[in-house]
C-alpha cells in the first residue's frame, strides 16, 4: 500500500533516523528485535538491508548496542542526548522568569587544533541555545531554571569538554545588551511556531480517517518536524520572542503525541508502554549531530 508522506518533510526521512527514533520511543534499555524495525522503517518506505546497515554502522559507532543477536537498544552513550529529546514535554517547566540577566560561556584559553572537539562544544552550546557574542564568549538569556549551574552540567552531559566555564552576567551596558537580545533569528522562530502547530492541528483532525500505515508515516513526520523545533528551541524569554506562541506549539505537540501513540501502538505491541511515540521522538537523530555525538563515538 502507498504511504503518503508529505513532500516537505518525507525526503529528509533517513534509515539512521528511523532506526534511532523508534529505539529511543522504547522504555530505557528495553531491547528490540531487527524484525520489529524492519516493521517500523517499512511503513516509511526504507527497506530490510538499509535497516541492517544502518544498526551495523551505529553499533560501530556506539549508538546502539545489542543484547544477543537481532535484539537492539539505544546505548548508554546516547543517552544525554535522548534524555534531553525526551525534555520536551516539560520545556514550559524550564523556563522561568526573566530578569534581564545572562549565562555565558567563556572559551577564550580553548584548544583549537582538535576541530572534531570544537565541533563538539559549538554544538552542545547550540542545543542550548548559546549564540556567540564575541568569538570568546557565548551567551544567553538566564531564564533556565537551575541557572548557570544545571547549564554547566547539562553542557558536559552533551560532550562539552573541558569542562565549561559557565558564569552568570548580571548586565550588560546598553549597547552591548542590544546586540545580545539581536543574536536570534526570532522571526523565524515565530513563524515556525505557528507554521507548525497549524500542520499539527491540521493533522490531528484528519489521522483518524487514514489508513493506518498512512497516519503511522504522517504522525511520524509531522510529530518529527514539531519536536526538533521545539528541542532545539533556544527558550527566549519575552520580550524577545513571543513566548505564548511558544506554549501554543507545545501544548498543539502534547496533544498530537496522544494520537500518535495510538497510531503506532501495533507496532510496539499491547505488552509494552512507549516512553513516546514516534511521533515525537523524531528529533533524537538531528539531536545527536546537533550534539555532535554520531561522529564522536566509536
Amino acid at each position: 500500500m502507498p504511504i503518503s508522506i508529505p513532500s516537505s518533510a518525507g525526503s529528509r526521512i533517513s534509515a539512521k533516523r528511523v532506526v534511532i527514533d523508534l529505539l529511543s520511543t522504547l522504555p530505557p534499555r528495553l531491547a528490540v528485535s531487527v524484525a520489529a524495525l524492519v516493521r517500523g522503517a517499512a511503513v516509511l518506505g526504507i527497506g530490510e538491508n538499509s535497516v541492517r546497515v544502518t544498526l551495523a554502522r551505529l553499533r560501530a559507532r556506539g549508538l546502539v548496542e545489542s543484547d544477543r543477536r537481532g535484539l537492539y537498544r539505544l546505548s548508554r552513550a546516547a543517552e544525554p542526548v535522548n534524555r534531553q529529546v525526551r525534555s520536551w514535554r516539560t520545556v514550559l517547566e524550564e523556563v522561568v522568569n526573566w530578569d534581564g540577566s545572562w549565562v555565558a560561556v567563556e572559551e577564550s584559553a580553548l584548544p583549537r587544533a582538535d576541530r572534531k572537539a570544537a565541533r563538539r562544544r559549538s554544538r552542545a552550546l547550540r542545543l542550548l541555545g548559546f549564540e556567540a557574542l564575541s568569538p570568546a564568549l557565548c551567551i544567553r538569556p538566564d531564564n533556565l531554571r537551575g541557572g548557570a549551574d544545571s547549564l554547566r552540567e547539562r553542557l558536559a552531559a552533551l560532550g562539552y569538554s573541558p569542562r565549561p566555564f559557565v558564569f552568570e552576567v548580571a548586565a550588560f551596558d546598553r549597547e552591548q545588551d542590544d546586540r545580545a537580545r539581536a543574536l536570534w533569528d526570532t522571526r523565524t522562530l515565530e513563524a515556525g511556531y505557528a507554521s507548525i502547530r497549524e500542520g499539527l492541528e491540521k493533522s490531528a483532525a484528519r489521522v483518524a480517517s487514514l489508513p493506518v500505515g498512512e497516519a503511522m508515516a504522517e504522525t511520524f513526520v509531522l510529530g518529527g518536524e514539531a519536536v526538533r523545533s521545539i528541542v532545539l528551541d533556544p527558550l527566549l524569554p519575552e520580550p524577545i520572542v513571543d513566548v505564548e506562541a511558544r506554549r501554543a506549539l507545545v501544548e498543539a505537540m502534547q496533544r498530537y503525541d496522544r494520537i500518535g501513540r495510538a497510531c503506532w501502538k501495533g507496532w510496539a505491541g499491547e505488552s509494552i508502554g512507549l516512553a513516546m511515540s514516534p511521533a515525537d521522538a523524531v528529533g533524537l537523530e538531528t539531536a545527536i549531530a546537533e550534539a555532535g555525538m554520531a561522529g564522536s563515538i566509536g
